[in-house]
């Protein structure tokens, strides 16, 4: 056990490094990827889902519904940050039509289930996460449409209750799952925890790696101009969640937490949708799929970053007893 254990702290150490040569793999050489099917994403999601449920008390939950403010700025935040970014990008950096559709679609869509895996790895507010998560997700069937037609002028349809199954799937059960046996298997559950990260990791390596690989031509086609939108949308997203976490004076772990599901998208949805939404417009579903990739990177740099900063407070606070 303490081998893996060991191992598992090298794979939180040089996540973004190994999911980086991941990414480059599936998208040189697709074959690395292609053995995994597509439909494997949402098990991959819910396996790193219940190892984040063993991981929470009932007391992570309870403050977060008994404290609702930080869900709210949350759900504000998301459904005003990227929107707005989203159109302001593409309109600076003159995107044609399609790209610009699927931009915005990507920016109106509720956060996804990644942005609760990166905010565990980060040692955010996972319960916070959750929350956030599940409230953007279950208003995002009346508001992604509302904000994508006040946006672009069109209308965009979104299959509520496939919607709500899919979070309730993907995020609530697993969860659920190992909240419980957390609760009645504490000790046990201790020791498995601290393999965790490495199994996250593998997780997140493999969903990287088909999301590549079965995109590999469309990314490698659309050229420069898209990458620098949807990295500058991604990575603005998590500068003005972090900004607006320390404007509130939110704990780090709170900060870490908002700046992660404002900056993180559920960009499977934008890119399901904007083949329904906008068919004709075959370029739409481009900006969804290299977000997809994009924020798995970006996410595991942050929370190598994210965890130095928690280090360092961690060090000061030491340096201040001994003082």
């Amino acid at each position: 056990m303490n081998l893996l254990e060991k191992i598992s702290e090298l794979f939180g150490k040089f996540m973004a490094v190994i999911v980086l040569v991941v990414a480059a793999l599936a998208l040189f050489v697709p074959k690395t990827g292609l053995w995994i099917s597509v439909s494997w994403v949402n098990y991959l999601l819910m396996i790193v889902m219940f190892g984040m449920g063993l991981t929470l008390r009932l007391e992570d939950f309870k403050l977060v519904f008994t404290r609702p403010r930080d869900i709210i700025i949350g759900c504000i935040a998301q459904f005003t940050v990227m929107p707005l970014l989203a159109f302001a990008l593409s309109k600076i950096f003159n995107l044609d039509p399609a790209l610009m559709a699927g931009v915005v679609l990507v920016g109106t869509c509720p956060g996804g289930t990644s942005s609760n895996v990166i905010t565990y790895l980060s040692k955010g507010d996972v319960a916070l996460s959750v929350g956030m998560t599940s409230v953007n997700t279950l208003l995002a069937p009346v508001l992604t449409p509302a904000i994508t037609y006040l946006l672009l002028k069109t209308t965009v349809h979104v299959d509520i209750i496939a919607m709500f199954l899919s979070i309730v799937k993907v995020v609530i059960i697993p969860i659920g799952l190992g909240f419980l046996i957390n609760k009645f298997f504490g000790k046990f559950t201790q020791k498995l925890v601290k393999i965790l990260p490495m199994i996250s990791v593998i997780a997140i390596c493999m969903i990287v790696s088909t999301v590549v690989a079965h995109n590999a031509a469309k990314i490698l086609s659309t050229g420069v101009l898209v990458f620098a939108v949807v990295i500058l949308h991604n990575i603005l997203g998590y500068g003005c969640g972090f900004g607006l976490g320390k404007l509130l004076k939110l704990s780090p772990e709170k900060t870490k937490a908002l700046s992660v599901e404002i900056g993180m998208q559920n960009s499977g949805l934008a890119t399901s949708l904007a083949n329904t939404a906008f068919s004709s417009l075959a370029m739409a579903t481009v900006p969804g799929a290299i977000f997809s990739v994009w924020h798995n990177i970006s996410g595991s740099i942050l929370a190598n970053i994210y965890n130095r900063w928690n280090g360092r407070a961690v060090l000061s606070n030491k340096d201040k007893a001994a003082a």
